[in-house]
């Protein structure tokens, strides 16, 4: 039987990352037709399948498990191989992958991504908005970008931003027939737009006011699964949101929306960018490192 080649297992690996093969494909510059032919080639050969397909989801089978199992750690050798030459450049050169919430990759889209970018232009970087937070080492990242409360206790985290805050908002449009709540109990009687989490459950809306602190079950006619759909649905005035005040603050500006309950409202630390403390720090990932602490004027790390 031939052995598989380098490209095939890295197909793999890829494929089960994204457990997309559209999605990994853009990552390896192929079309999705062209994976899949490469990756049932490689199920023939081997005689297993490797992934079950639906017309919705793609996932390892146990056969596919156990082989990943032993190819991962060959290809992070490989990597690291060949990242070890890349340390002998004036400048890095390769792909950083970075997994972000959707917020936090607006964030630091423009004053951190671009400008990385524009300092070392042999870089390529993906960066991908989740709202499910992600096993950066499981699902092949070298760093992800989340509020720093969330990131595992065993990862390197470095500040890439300041406190954040929570915003209660709806448009001018809903207060014409709506009165403003003056204290949290309020908003059980109103229409609330509430988020879902990946679990199925709903995000309770948390408040904070002289050590005295609150969460509420809110209710209301619309529930929606990602940040941009509860804001767009608070710029129509359909009710009120619970949203970072980050994402808010030029429609607050423009008096597109209206902020209540300001009182009420808590804040927590803010965003960082996190990486395995256990493993070789490409220098990419270094060099991105470094654009953050200088931007963001914060040199310190967890």
């Amino acid at each position: 039987m031939k052995r598989p080649g380098l490209f095939e297992l890295q197909a793999v690996s890829a494929v089960a990352s994204h457990r997309s093969f559209r999605a990994a494909a853009a990552e390896l510059g192929l079309s999705p037709s062209a994976l899949s032919h490469l990756v049932a080639a490689l199920e023939k050969r081997l005689g297993v399948r490797l992934f079950q397909r639906t017309t919705r989801s793609v996932s390892l089978t146990e056969a596919g498990e156990r082989f990943l199992s032993r190819v991962r750690p060959a290809l992070s050798e490989l990597s690291a191989a060949m990242e070890s030459v890349n340390e002998f450049r004036d400048t890095p050169t390769g792909t950083l992958r970075i997994t972000a919430s959707e917020s936090g990759a607006r964030q630091v889209l423009t004053p951190i991504v671009l400008e990385f970018m524009k300092r070392h232009p042999d870089m390529k970087v993906e960066l991908l908005a989740e709202s499910r937070f992600v096993d950066i080492v499981k699902e092949g990242y070298d760093a992800g970008i989340r509020l720093i409360e969330s990131v595992p206790q065993d990862m390197v985290a470095v500040p890439c931003g300041p406190r954040q805050r929570a915003a209660v908002v709806s448009s001018p449009r809903y207060f014409k027939t709506n009165r403003r709540p003056k204290v949290p109990a309020e908003l059980r009687e109103h229409h609330c737009i509430r988020l879902r989490k990946k679990n199925g459950g709903l995000y309770a809306w948390e408040f904070e006011r002289r050590g005295e602190e609150l969460e509420i079950e809110v209710d209301g006619p619309l529930t929606l699964d990602t940040l941009s759909l509860v804001l767009e649905s608070a710029l129509k005035g359909v009710g009120l949101a619970y949203l970072s005040e980050w994402d808010v603050q030029p429609y607050l500006a423009s008096g597109k929306l209206v902020s209540v309950l300001e009182d009420w409202l808590p804040a927590w630390p803010g965003l960082c960018v996190f990486y395995p403390s256990h493993r070789h720090v490409p220098a990419g990932l270094r060099a991105f490192i470094e654009v953050v602490k200088e931007v963001t004027k914060y040199d310190t790390s967890r």
